[in-house]
């Protein structure tokens, strides 16, 4: 899929950043928006904080500094595939997560799971 360079990026829950394509980002956007009441704080920091940004002809994006902020993104940075989007962690604070994440027990989803 051709997004022309076109992006959006977001705040996600954990504390990095989520980033979009823009044909995801418009299917995410309408899914959350479409959330009841109950739901708005997070539809605030979803919809409220989301930036439209486009890649330079050498595929770069400039985060914007509140963005880079509210992930605590300081200097190196981490950026994982998620399938449908990107997860851009601040380097230090996802080698830590994923530490923990693997000294803990693997979820029982993953029982039946081959690897």
């Amino acid at each position: 899929m051709s997004t022309g360079g076109q992006l959006t990026i977001t705040r996600h829950p954990h504390g990095c950043l989520m980033i979009f394509a823009r044909p995801e980002w418009e299917k995410f956007r309408e899914r959350i928006a479409s959330l009841p009441m109950q739901a708005h704080g997070w539809k605030r920091i979803f919809l409220g904080n989301a930036m439209d940004v486009n890649m330079d002809a050498a595929g770069r994006v400039l985060v914007s500094p509140e963005l880079r902020k509210a992930a605590g993104i300081h200097k190196g940075a981490a950026l994982l595939g998620m399938g449908r989007y990107f997860e851009l962690w601040d380097a230090d604070a996802y080698a830590a997560q994923e530490a923990a994440q693997i000294q803990g027990d693997m979820p029982d989803v993953f029982k039946d799971f081959l690897f």
